[in-house]
């Protein structure tokens, strides 16, 4: 079975092993196609990270109108499709998106079945051509996969009638986000984040919260965005300079190191008018790696964190605050916390496990009459 994956979210080293993990299962022959890098509306230039390419083919295409989400394109996209001749074409882009629309049409050209992939879970009627795009994928689709059930009902409510799973878009490995090695109890408690510096983040919020614990609560932020500037300020504002740390990105690969030096991480996500979280990745990182975790109610943020961790209240600087004084109160919930965690990413999330689940629907759709 000749499998073809075309995805820029995999210059992202980590998500790499669930293509090794794919291409170990029978009968796969897997190519990956990606761009160079990906350039991140307000966040910055994400290169390829060529980590974990063993077992399959990755091959990188030029990319046109890098950065923008909706209407990047790869012009050599058919000749390489007509020279590879998938039987499969994974198409890890949303069924609006104009790069959607036309590797539809190169795969269909080659006679590949064909599926894409949907993130988004905020109700919202596309203008033309993207309403276009939006139905002729929902027509000529052999497989539709949603990386969360709200955007699995909007896309039926859209009017897509055709074969349907809920996978996540990528696990995580846990012998690469493992717990950190025993160490001597530190004093304090050290509170992060990892990721985008944004307002849909909600990380002043989390600034905001830490300022009202005690001295002894560090906060670590690691990421870039637009934001930064504004989170510094509030930071020199609050009077916490002193135990907070604000750091840039780090390579996909080195962000265990990151999260094990954690006490709890926090996702404060806010929900935008275009927006909603849509997973929350570091929160299967940090439980992988057995840091409680603290999440707020956007999206699918409380379907993530299951039993193994807190909610609060999307945008309520209290409730994130009471959250992070118990947990910092009660040692032995965090301990709770961080082994159901663990025990959550285990059963339900590792790359393992979601390249099997991946495998299934190929399989189902090489089969399709």
């Amino acid at each position: 079975m000749k499998i073809v994956m075309l995805s820029k979210a995999l210059v992202s080293g980590a998500y790499q092993k669930k293509l090794e993990a794919l291409a170990r299962l029978p009968a796969v022959q897997l190519t990956v196609l990606v761009p160079p890098a990906w350039h991140e509306p307000g966040v910055g230039t994400i290169w390829l990270e060529r980590r974990f390419t063993t077992g399959y083919q990755m091959e990188v295409l030029p990319i046109a109108l890098n950065g923008r989400h909706h209407l990047h394109f790869y012009p050599t996209l058919g000749r390489v499709l007509r020279r590879i001749r998938p039987n499969i074409f994974h198409i890890d882009e949303e069924s609006f998106n104009l790069a959607t629309f036309l590797a539809l049409r190169a795969g269909r050209a080659i006679g590949a079945r064909c599926c894409f992939f949907n993130w988004a879970n905020n109700e919202r009627i596309y203008p033309p051509p993207f309403g276009w795009f939006e139905q002729y994928a929902f027509r000529h689709a052999a497989h539709a996969i949603a990386g969360n059930h709200e955007a699995a009902h909007i896309l039926r409510q859209h009017g897509y009638r055709g074969p349907l799973t809920v996978l996540p878009q990528f696990g995580v490995d846990p012998d690469l986000f493992a717990p950190a090695p025993a160490t001597p109890t530190r004093d304090g408690l050290t509170v992060g984040y990892v990721g985008r510096l944004v307002a849909a983040k909600g990380v002043l919020n989390l600034v905001e919260a830490v300022a009202r614990l005690p001295d002894t609560v560090r906060l670590l932020l690691v990421g870039d965005g637009n934001l930064r500037p504004q989170i510094e300020q509030r930071v020199q504002e609050l009077d916490i300079t002193a135990r907070v740390t604000v750091r840039p990105a780090v390579p996909s690969t080195d962000v265990p190191a990151v999260l094990q030096q954690l006490d709890v991480l926090v996702l404060p996500s806010r929900t935008m008018p275009n927006w909603k979280e849509q997973f929350g990745r570091v929160l299967i990182e940090a439980m992988s790696c057995g840091v409680p975790v603290v999440g707020s109610s956007s999206g699918e943020i409380p379907n993530v964190i299951g039993d193994a961790g807190l909610v609060f209240p999307e945008g309520n600087t209290d409730a994130l605050y009471n959250g992070l004084a118990l947990l910092m109160q009660q040692p032995a919930l965090r301990h709770a916390l961080a082994q159901r965690g663990r025990a959550r990413v285990l059963a339900h999330y590792t790359q393992a496990a979601l390249a099997g689940a991946y495998y299934e629907v190929y399989q189902q759709m090489y089969h399709q009459p």
